[in-house]
This record gives structure tokens, C-alpha cells and sequence, in this order.
């Protein structure tokens, strides 16, 4: 519907190994591609949790199933490229597999995860690998990983990350909006929701939950980064909290360590939406990191993308 009245919204759809044939995939992906004119994007969800996999008839375990999603790039790449595909893997098996329309162009491929199994599919199959939002110098830790897993497979990948966004005129009306957020949480809800995330096969949720440590206190882990939201959520935990230009100077610091793509959410999710685009983006595009997509390329600064993401 979306596709259909607009222009230049571009969509990051899921996209799920294993839950679905990897030909049946790449022919969806063709299908969307041709109706958005362009605009499909797809970020691969392997699975971090055994539970939620069993739930929908899953069973393999974390390491057989990032070796399925490989198993499964690899048929969609090939298919894409307008090759006839008979591959017989430990997961995946396809005879004569074909595409009768190809995707043009091609939808780039994205992709998170911190584990060893995971930096492998990323070196080998992916365009753009994006990590939650950890401190820059762990952020900068994975990103040299990343980098040399892929340059051994002579590929080179674009970074992005995943954060929460809370910024408005003054840092102390940021803070105070942070602070309001999580007060309104009861610490039954906190601990109800860390039990569950303990839980967690993931080594990036693991990571997030280091950061906060379960507590209340100190959850600003570096300049305008806050732990807060990973209390009461898995997945993304951290949010960028200040004033507009604290916002824009820690984008920039992140896109320094060579992040180039920032997807970026909200508690309300429309209203901060706002708060960034009218407070943050005009001074981006003053420093040069930003142009609005609408005008020429020749006649505004390079960019950094910037994507929305519906809070879960």
C-alpha cells in the first residue's frame, strides 16, 4: 500500500531463513522490488532465540542455523544474478531453481549479529552490517572484525547502527524526558523483563545487558548514550539523549569509526520523529552529513541514510 503512495520511502523488510523456501523468498523480493520501483530492502532475521524458533517449527540450534542462513544467501544471491540453481547444502537443497523475473536492482542485503557464526554470513553474503548501539569504541572493536572477516573474503561491507532517539532543545529537557519515560515503569516490569532477556542465546543482547547491569542508576554509559531503554526491551537498548547538537555531534563521532547508515526510533514514536528531523537534521546538513534525498546530488553534500523503525 505504502509502495503504491510514495516516492521515496524506502522499506527494510525482514527477511527470515529458514521460515520460508529461499526461491520463494527471492521471487517475493523480485515481486516487491518491482512494485516499489526500487525501494526493497531486506534485513535477514536468523534467530537468536531457541524458544521463539520452536515456536514456529524450528528446531535447529544457533550455530546450525546461521549455517542454513549462508546456505540460504547463497541460493538467493545466485538466483538474483540470473543463474539456474541446483545446490544441495546441509540445510538447504533446490533443483533447477530460476527466477522468470529478475529484481532490478538487485535489493541490498542487511544484517546484525555478534557472534562468530554470524560475522561469517556477514563477510561472505551480506551489503550492510549493522550493530546496536554500543559505546564508540566497542562499536569500533566490531567493526574492524567485520571488516577483516570480509576483506578475506575479498568484499568490503558498509556499517550501520540501531538506536533510540530522545532530543530536544536543551539537554535538560532530554534527560528530563528519559528520566519521565522510565519512571513510569515499575521495577517488577524491569525485573520481569531482564529474567527473560537472561535467557538469551544472543551475543549482542548479552552485550546490551552488560551495559546496564539490571540497574537504574548510572545508565548514561558514555556522552549522551543511554542504557535505559535495554531495561524494559531486548533487542536495541541504547538511546541517544541531549540536546540537538549533542544528537548530531555523537552521530557524527559514530559516523567517524565509518557508520554510514543509522536507523533510528522513538517513545512516542511520531512525535520524536519529529524532534529529530526538525531539531538534529538541519545541523547535519550544515556540518555536510546530510541532504535532503530530494535535491540533486550535485548541488547539496553527501549523506548519511537515515531510517525510522517502529517501536516493538
Amino acid at each position: 500500500m505504502l509502495a503504491g503512495t510514495t516516492e521515496r520511502l524506502k522499506f527494510l523488510v525482514a527477511f527470515r531463513p529458514g521460515l520460508v523456501s529461499p526461491t520463494l523468498a527471492a521471487q517475493m523480493a523480485a515481486t516487491f522490488q518491482w512494485h516499489s520501483r526500487g525501494r526493497l530492502l531486506l534485513n535477514v532475521v536468523t534467530g537468536g532465540e531457541a524458544h521463539e524458533q520452536r515456536a514456529y517449527g524450528d528446531f535447529l540450534d544457533k550455530d546450525a542455523r546461521y549455517a542454513r542462513t549462508g546456505e540460504f544467501l547463497h541460493v538467493v544471491r545466485s538466483l538474483w544474478q540470473g543463474q539456474s540453481v541446483s545446490f544441495t547444502g546441509e540445510h538447504v537443497r533446490v533443483e533447477e531453481a530460476r527466477l522468470a523475473r529478475l529484481p532490478d536492482p538487485v535489493p541490498e542485503v542487511y544484517f546484525g549479529g555478534s557472534s562468530p557464526a554470524a560475522g561469517r554470513v556477514a563477510a561472505r553474503h551480506v551489503d550492510a552490517y549493522l550493530t546496536w548501539g554500543e559505546p564508540p569504541d566497542a562499536v569500533a572493536e566490531k567493526i574492524g572484525w567485520i571488516d577483516g572477516l570480509a576483506a578475506a573474503e575479498g568484499r568490503t561491507l558498509r556499517h550501520g547502527i540501531r538506536l533510540h532517539v530522545i532530543t530536544r532543545d536543551t539537554s535538560e529537557q532530554a534527560w528530563a524526558q528519559a528520566r519521565r519515560l522510565l519512571d513510569g515503569i515499575d521495577q517488577a516490569t524491569v525485573e520481569k523483563v531482564q529474567a527473560g532477556l537472561h535467557r538469551s542465546e544472543s551475543e549482542g543482547q548479552k552485550r546490551m545487558l552488560a551495559l546496564h547491569g539490571g540497574r537504574r542508576d548510572d545508565l548514561e554509559i558514555y556522552p549522551n548514550l543511554w542504557a535505559g531503554v535495554g531495561l524494559v526491551r531486548g533487542g536495541a537498548g541504547t538511546a541517544l539523549v541531549g540536546s540537538h547538537a549533542e544528537v548530531a555531534d555523537r552521530i557524527e563521532e559514530y559516523h567517524r569509526l565509518g557508520l554510514s547508515e543509522f536507523v533510528l526510533s522513538g517513545y512516542p514514536h511520531l512525535e520524536e520523529a519529529y524532534w529529530f528531523g526538525e531539531g538534529v537534521l538541519p545541523i547535519l546538513r550544515e556540518r555536510g552529513l546530510w541532504r535532503h534525498p530530494a535535491e540533486p546530488a550535485a548541488a547539496a553534500p553527501a549523506s548519511i541514510p537515515f531510517a525510522t523503525a517502529g517501536a516493538q
